[in-house]
């Protein structure tokens, strides 16, 4: 199910879901070799423009920050194809409030390859930026969506739940963004600049992998590294 050579870094780590070989990259997004499809989830863009309506002031750098390793990872891997799996925008203001240079860069990116926007819980469907739009994609035996489904979904590539683990190394605890899978179905990090994280061990993943039988892929600085969920434990036990 899982091929980790001796050296982990990200181009080399792979793992297979329902037998189709995928990249998961330290950045947080995920590359389809065979398909040449970058995939990224939980965008976010405008989440600083949105508090700070709300009286909640954050630097207001989060979409230009998420653009920027967008465009880093495009610009390096080339992909003849990006899907966003949903809550790319935070809001349904946030075309209202984004800077006229993110809107270009963003439709940029869109018309350098064949881009698809899936819609998520938080944003509209983002009209007006290019690329399609959909609920879901299926692509050989693949499907993408930006929630889980709550039953077992073979081949399920998703987003939403922003998933990120804890480990103890050395008696300290160890907190990082992950993909979560167990080979059927893969649960892909936010890549949003300020998004933040949900323990696997949280009771909103026990339905997903029956069993606590997955791993959770663990982003390093410049590796991507494995563990076995019976190696996690939740953040109030720390």
């Amino acid at each position: 199910m899982y091929d980790t050579p001796d050296s982990a870094r990200t181009e080399e780590t792979r793992l297979k879901i329902c037998g189709e070989t995928v990249q998961p990259l330290v950045e947080g997004a995920l590359y389809w070799p065979s398909e040449e499809c970058l995939i990224v989830a939980d965008l976010h863009f405008e989440k600083g423009s949105s508090y700070a309506a709300r009286g909640v002031h954050l630097p207001p750098y989060d979409t230009s920050a998420t653009l920027t390793r967008l465009e880093e990872l495009v610009a390096r891997l080339k992909p003849a194809s990006v899907i966003a799996l949903g809550d790319s925008f935070h809001d349904g203001d946030a075309r209202a409030r984004i800077a006229p240079s993110d809107a270009a860069r963003i439709k940029n990116l869109t018309n350098a390859c064949a881009w698809t926007w899936i819609a998520g819980n938080h944003d509209p469907l983002p009209e007006g930026f290019g690329g399609n739009i959909a609920e879901e994609v299926e692509r050989a035996s693949l499907t993408f969506r930006h929630e889980p489904a709550p039953a077992p979904a073979r081949g399920e590539v998703a987003g939403h739940l922003h998933p990120c683990a804890v480990v103890r190394v050395r008696g300290r605890r160890l907190r990082r963004r992950c993909f979560a899978s167990d080979g059927t179905r893969l649960i892909l990090p936010a890549f949003g600049a300020y998004t933040g994280g949900l323990n696997v061990c949280d009771v909103a993943y026990s339905d997903l992998f029956a069993g606590r039988d997955f791993h959770a892929w663990m982003m390093g600085r410049d590796q991507i590294v494995p563990v076995a969920a019976s190696r996690l434990v939740a953040d109030r036990t720390l």
